[in-house]
């Protein structure tokens, strides 16, 4: 019996019931935050040519990924904490795969920004010849060639699996791991895909991610200016705060199951929830206080409004 024998699929997100009122509230607030932001940042950055430069673009780039995440999860969850718990097999797939894409594609696009910030810091009498449109172009191509050509695995395995009239998934939205768990199949293939993509895709992004801002703050400490060595030193610490956002709540899950730590399906589904929804809302408001020239064109804006 294959996959089209499930028409649709039941989330069960596990939130105690005296806590989702407060849920629903909190999920539509940060919702509506996190378009706000990340609109914001994207409609800046699009009307102020002195803007458009490789690392602003990619701030753009990461603003769509943060709406388009965001709209792909939260509406979702808050239709399933009403109690519209049943989606179909197709929307279900559709979101799965948006979700490891976008996820895919925010890794590398985290891993350009530092290499961007690593060449203004470590050789900047370089940077004019090396970031120009043209590695834009072809760091974007790269974006999304790689993340596709995973996904496409992703979608040939999904179609494989057979799930024996079993549709009850025990997390939040669709999810890949979730889904191989309640099929019939029984092939090591299906989890081989999710450690390569978890190695390709999280932490090496990762781990060069923390040497190259490593090197960075090494470099900026030897500036001599004042002023200099802070303003280099407040762009790796606003970096390094969205790559946390991005990364610590599931490195705080792999550790705690790798001590032997057992979580509640409710922790676990609230820790899963604060790592998709809570990023795309402070990443938007991390570089409209952080960044000068994104503040200042933010009130200009307004002035102007």
């Amino acid at each position: 019996m294959n996959q089209t024998s499930v028409s649709e699929f039941v989330l069960l997100c596990t939130v105690d019931s005296q806590k989702k009122s407060y849920a629903i509230v909190i999920l539509i607030m940060v919702y509506l935050v996190t378009m706000f932001g990340n609109f914001l940042v994207l409609l800046v950055i699009i009307m102020n040519p002195q803007l458009q430069k490789p690392m602003f673009v990619a701030i753009a780039a990461l603003a769509v990924i943060d709406l388009v995440g965001s709209t792909n999860i939260v509406p979702q969850l808050i239709a399933i904490l009403y109690g519209w718990v049943a989606i179909p097999f197709g929307p279900c797939l559709v979101q799965m795969l948006v979700a490891l894409y976008l996820g895919a594609a925010e890794s590398f696009l985290l891993v350009f920004m530092a290499c961007d910030r690593y060449v203004a810091v470590v050789h900047p009498l370089r940077y004019s010849t090396l970031m120009t449109k043209g590695t834009v172009w072809a760091a974007g191509t790269f974006l999304n060639i790689l993340p596709a050509a995973f996904i496409l695995t992703f979608l040939i395995f999904i179609t494989e699996l057979s799930f024996c009239n079993a549709n009850i998934i025990n997390y939040c939205f669709c999810d890949y791991g979730s889904l191989v768990k309640i099929a019939c199949n029984e092939n090591p293939k299906y989890i081989v895909i999710m450690s390569v993509s978890a190695f390709v895709f999280g932490i090496c992004p990762f781990i060069f991610i923390l040497l190259s801002y490593t090197r960075i703050a090494y470099a900026a400490l030897k500036i001599s200016s004042a002023d200099g060595k802070k303003k280099t030193l407040n762009t790796v610490t606003t970096h390094l705060l969205v790559v946390a956002l991005s990364n610590v709540p599931l490195l705080i899950h792999t550790m705690l199951t790798g001590a032997g730590v057992k979580l509640s399906t409710e922790t676990y589904n609230i820790m899963i929830i604060v790592t998709f929804i809570v990023p795309p809302m402070f990443n938007p408001i991390i570089y409209s206080f952080r960044n000068k020239e994104i503040r200042s064109s933010i009130q200009k804006l307004f002035k102007t409004a």
